[in-house]
């Protein structure tokens, strides 16, 4: 992975899932949030990161937009090209890594009780 690739945890992993799902249509933080279950707290330091990587671009709505509706101004957040290609990789090789671990049953390791 290169030296700017943002940390993949779970979190992480599961909002590049989701926005690789309609990686040219624009997503904003709250939206993020309620389809993953994460909370905002969560999904917004993660958007920064992968700005900062430069794997998403951000912009503003149209002011008119949230005005007409009462609102607050929503952050739209899209994968860039550069972005979409590292998620699919970062996220197959979470995939291979993932089918190379073997899952652990609690009832066959020392100590466990009933």
């Amino acid at each position: 992975m290169p030296a700017n690739a943002p940390r993949l945890t779970p979190q992480t992993t599961q909002l590049l899932a989701l926005l690789l799902a309609t990686p040219t249509e624009p997503r904003y933080g709250r939206d993020l949030a309620r389809e993953t279950g994460l909370k905002t707290g969560t999904v917004h330091p993660i958007l920064a990161r992968l700005e900062l990587a430069g794997w998403i671009d951000s912009f503003w709505e149209d002011p008119a937009e949230h005005e007409d509706q009462g609102r607050p101004r929503r952050r739209y957040y899209r994968l860039t090209d550069d972005g979409e290609r590292a998620a699919r990789a970062a996220l197959a090789d979470t995939a291979r890594q993932s089918a190379r671990t073997p899952a652990t049953n609690l009832r066959t390791q020392p100590g466990y009780q009933w």
